[in-house]
């Protein structure tokens, strides 16, 4: 069967990410870190950053390189960096500290490196998830760890496709961990347990569920709150859906439709004030979408969907009253989040995007990073350089921390000053 490039890269993306996790339960920022920043959104909690760039770019400030293959996204916390690697084909979880240094790394098993054409886009995928004294790796074989932060000793490991009865997909195991109080949360993809809650201290089984027995897709979820407690939303190879967190019973699901092997949906969604956004990459599937969570979580009723816009996986953030996404052709597109319209579009290398006090990071395939301010319906690109450093291709998100722009190409991690 063919596959074009973007059906690998959907893989790869959508573990890679990077930021800070969401708690419902009130967490601090200096206690969690994860994929996609707070909630998973990927807008940062950042400001005073520049509001224009050198013509040159932001200072560099340092350049770790290492890391082998791969793809994913670091997570920082406090004064630590994690990031997985790859080396001679096992995988690795690295530490480093804010200068670069690497204080230990982590052995997780064997790294996926696919076959045939997989092999293309070999290497880490997923972003570690950090909470407190603990970090949670997964490999792209699917063997989810547990480290302590400060050592790298193992604490438990669990071999989700034996664990659970599943197969690896085409192109690797890409889940970023939802963790939350004492469970961390996986998609499992097997016939009968499609997803699981794992106990965060010891690794052991806490629920299994059959979700919707649908077949995997390159989804990191994300936790949202409902009138009741918490639920997880993600999506599988036709279904965007909810569980609940506590029993993993499945709740509200939405079918997308359309789906295509060369165009496959990797993006995790996003939530807010009681809505779900999406974007898929299917030819003929929904394109953009706003769907309404019912506070009981039970239905997820279409509000619009816009299908001319597709990304599989470079994210969209939602800022305001705007959706802003990146497009093939290269383009920077803002969707009206009451209606899906585009209201204005600019000129942006198609990649990753992240947002912070009220700017745009695009961080594009062909490895130009732009900086794009959005006031009164205009786009304005005020500062953009090119990643030098590093292999492969340029399929990881950017992280903010403390004012330092994080980008990972490859074998190489970068921090520029952006403050």
């Amino acid at each position: 069967m063919k596959r074009t490039q973007k059906t690998l890269l959907l893989l790869l993306i959508s573990s890679l990410g990077a930021g800070f996790l969401y708690n419902c339960a009130t967490k601090s920022r200096s206690e969690i870190a994860e994929w996609r920043g707070p909630n998973r959104s990927g807008i940062y909690n950042e400001d005073n950053l520049l509001d224009e760039w050198p013509e040159e770019g932001p200072e560099l400030l340092w350049v770790f390189e290492g890391l082998g293959k791969g793809f994913a996204a670091p997570s920082i916390l406090n004064d630590r960096i994690f990031v997985n690697g790859e080396k001679d084909s096992s995988s690795f979880l690295f530490a480093l500290d804010l200068e670069g240094n690497m204080l230990w790394k982590a052995p997780n098993g064997r790294e996926f490196m696919g076959e045939g054409f997989s092999s293309t886009y070999p290497g880490a995928r997923s972003t570690p998830t950090v909470i407190g004294d603990l970090v949670y790796a997964t490999s792209g074989n699917g063997r989810i760890a547990c480290f302590e932060s400060a050592t790298g000793n193992e604490k438990w490991a669990v071999d989700v496709l034996q664990e659970f009865n599943s197969n690896i997909p085409y192109f690797g195991y890409t889940e970023s961990v939802v963790v939350n109080n004492d469970k961390v949360y996986c998609f499992a993809g097997g016939p009968k347990t499609n997803m699981a809650a794992l106990n965060r201290f010891t690794g052991e089984t806490v629920w299994s569920s059959e979700a919707m027995k649908d077949t995997f897709s390159y989804c990191s979820p994300i936790l949202v709150p409902l009138g009741s407690g918490n639920a997880l939303v993600t999506h599988s190879r036709h279904n965007l859906y909810a569980v609940d967190c506590s029993t993993g019973e499945t709740l509200g699901s939405y079918f997308l439709e359309g789906f295509e092997y060369d165009g496959e949906h990797c993006n995790s969604p996003v939530y807010s004030d009681g809505f779900i956004y999406f974007i898929g990459n299917d030819e003929t599937g929904c394109g953009a979408v706003k769907l309404q969570l019912s506070d009981d979580g039970k239905s997820l009723n279409e509000v619009w969907s816009n299908r001319t816009i597709k990304n599989n996986f470079n994210g969209y953030v939602k800022v305001g009253n705007r959706l802003f996404t990146t497009v093939k052709g290269n383009w920077l597109k803002a969707l009206d989040i009451e209606n899906g319209n585009v209201a204005d579009s600019v000129k942006v290398a198609t990649g990753s995007i992240i947002s912070a006090d009220n700017k745009l990071i695009c961080y594009g395939m062909n490895g130009d990073v732009n900086l794009v301010a959005y006031s009164e319906n205009t786009f304005d690109i005020s500062g953009k350089f090119k990643i030098k450093k590093g292999t492969g291709e340029h399929f990881s998100y950017p992280v903010l921390a403390n004012g330092i722009l994080y980008i990972r190409h490859g074998d190489a991690l970068m921090a520029y000053k952006i403050s």
